[in-house]
């Protein structure tokens, strides 16, 4: 690879040809302010659009200032980073951002963690000179049921363009008008809802203000749990519990599982379950519909619908529903864990304790934003009655648990309620990419060939690339696995499949990056991925940890079966705990 020297701040840097500024200066431990650039370094998701010019820097020989972001470093450059003429530049720059930028930090969702209110301050803007010139814009708000958007917040940064274009292939946003006017939302300005949008929450999760947050459902819980009327009960989805803790100034990969349940019993949910539970009882499901399908396969039947596609990601759902609709007698027809939890609560468990299904709430805890798009989704509700009331967020719990002014971090350790919160290390692993089929797989293998596994972890399953293949050895029988995260990456799995050039019998799909441990609805981690690495590391030792690590070996199921569904694909359980699926390709008209 071609070298080329250059000096930063008078500091000498040799760097690869193609390196920008900003990289090389940060090889040397020179900070330059950047806004509209994200980089998700070891995932390939960057954005440098140099459109902000927060990043700008003098350039020896060259007129015009530099963004660093997006200008690549060539051979004998002379840079120079914090020059007054380059202070200025920033300063002016970001006077005229907040220039018609709406004046309500106090009220913002994402006040207190704000990229553009923090660069402000590390700019030391005091006071906003031309205020009265800028041209205020007054774009309705758009509610949806995940996703809020705020136009009026909008930067121009284009981070949720990049996200939602080019690394899920949505297509959902595109920039429209100039000036004090322009920003960036669905196409042709349409609704989100009306929109080719999965609520996936990855535009959320890179908004550096508060153009886009999620649809708060605090409040509405908040009522549930003060209506004494109401028995009011929560399920934590697995990845939750890895990531809460940095709402509390923990490391990222703190587990938090046991102050978590108690901090949820303190605000006063009268039973505090797992979604794991539920995530074991999908594996029962699921698994056996996939055994079923390689049963046929395997036995001459060229009819059968394979590659299986796992269908727990609501995201990835709404996804094929829009883009691949002919193809929607492929995914497992399996619910997810969310909405199995909910279906069982409201039934079987509602049954124990005596209480009708319309008084029974149930609150779901996700790191995902399309939970609660899912959640009022009309195939999961009964006579309007929704199996999951409430869906929040992971920063939504974290928000919760810092108005009852509880301290997570002095909190003790307590267990989850039974019966819906005992779970095996199975239901953990649900949380991170390759997780649910690697799950699946523990269970598919012992109960398609009678014996035990020697290892219950399959290494060849796990990893960070976005597209990953495995053969696993079913006795004699090899499977044939894929494994994608990111909408984009299943894109082009399910172009295979539409081609006929598929070669797997069972594919795994998420639609964020890492899995739900990158999911919309998590702590912000600022294009920090190793973050998501942390909580990755952390799922897989609360896997390790627990004494049982294959869904068909919890006794709650194993109960749950006996007691009330039968067996797995039974006529109960199919009602309860699968759906079917909708073609929305004609859903958008544009005149």
């Amino acid at each position: 690879m071609e070298k080329v020297k250059l000096s930063i701040d008078n500091k000498l840097v040799e760097v690869e040809k193609g390196t920008t500024i900003y990289k090389a200066a940060k090889q040397l431990g020179i900070d330059i302010p950047v806004l509209c650039y994200m980089n998700l370094e070891g995932l390939g998701i960057e954005n440098k659009p140099g459109g902000c010019r927060i990043c700008v820097v003098e350039v020896e020989g060259r007129r015009n200032l530099a963004p660093s972001c997006s200008t690549d470093c060539t051979e004998g450059m002379v840079v120079h980073t914090h020059t007054m003429r380059v202070i200025n530049a920033r300063r002016t720059v970001m006077e005229f951002i907040l220039s018609d930028h709406p004046k309500d930090c106090l009220t913002c969702a994402k006040s207190g963690n704000c990229e553009l209110q923090d660069m402000a301050v590390k700019l030391g803007i005091r006071e906003i000179p031309g205020q009265e010139y800028a041209a205020m814009s007054t774009y309705k708000m758009d509610f949806s049921p995940s996703i809020i958007r705020d136009l009026d917040k909008c930067i121009m940064c284009r981070r949720c363009e990049m996200m939602c274009n080019e690394f899920q292939t949505v297509g959902a946003l595109s920039a429209f008008n100039r000036g004090f006017q322009s920003a960036v939302g669905p196409a042709f300005e349409m609704d989100i809802e009306d929109s080719t949008c999965t609520y996936c929450g990855q535009c959320v999760a890179v908004c550096p203000t508060g153009a886009l947050t999620e649809k708060d459902h605090t409040r509405d819980v908040i009522n549930a749990l003060s209506d004494p009327t109401k028995t009011v009960i929560v399920q934590t989805a697995p990845a939750v519990r890895a990531a809460l803790g940095e709402e509390f100034g923990l490391k990222p990969g703190t587990l938090v599982t046991g102050k978590m349940v108690t901090a949820l019993r303190r605000l006063g949910f009268n039973y505090v379950f797992d979604t794991d539970f539920a995530a074991d009882l999908t594996i029962m499901e699921e698994g056996t519909e996939l055994l079923g399908r390689l049963t046929k396969f395997l036995g001459g039947d060229k009819e059968v619908k394979l590659p299986i596609l796992t269908s727990c990601c609501p995201a990835w759902v709404n996804f094929f529903e829009h883009n691949f609709p002919e193809m929607k007698d492929i995914p497992s027809t399996a619910r997810s864990p969310q909405q199995m939890f909910g279906a069982i609560a409201k039934t079987y468990f509602a049954d124990k304790i005596k209480v009708k299904r319309e008084d029974l709430v149930v609150v779901s805890i996700m790191p995902c934003l399309a939970k609660k798009y899912e959640a009022q989704r009309d195939e999961f509700k009964v006579d309007g009655n929704p199996d999951v009331d409430f869906s929040l967020s992971t920063r939504e719990l974290a928000h919760l648990i810092k108005q009852a002014n509880l301290d997570l971090k002095t909190l003790p350790d307590e267990d989850f309620d039974k019966p819906l919160g005992e779970s095996t290390g199975a239901a953990v692993i649900f949380g991170v990419t390759g997780g649910v089929i690697e799950a699946a797989t523990r269970t598919a293998y012992e109960l398609h060939t009678g014996k035990k596994l020697a290892k219950v972890e399959f290494e060849q399953l796990r990893g960070m690339e976005f597209i990953r293949k495995a053969t696993i050895d079913f006795n004699g029988t090899p499977i044939n696995i894929g494994i994608a995260h990111g909408l984009g990456n299943a894109r082009k799995l399910l172009d295979e499949i539409k081609a006929g050039k598929s070669e797997f019998h069972a594919i795994e799909i998420m639609a964020c990056p890492g899995g739900c441990i990158g999911g919309g609805g998590q702590p912000l981690h600022h294009s920090d991925s190793s973050i998501l690495k942390a909580r990755t590391k952390a799922i897989y030792a609360e896997d390790e940890g627990k004494v049982l690590r294959k869904s068909h070996e919890n006794p709650y199921i194993i109960k749950l079966y006996e007691e009330f569904l039968g067996k797995p694909m039974s006529e109960k359980a199919h009602h309860l705990l699968h759906t079917h699926y909708f073609d929305k390709s004609g859903k958008i008209e544009i005149s």
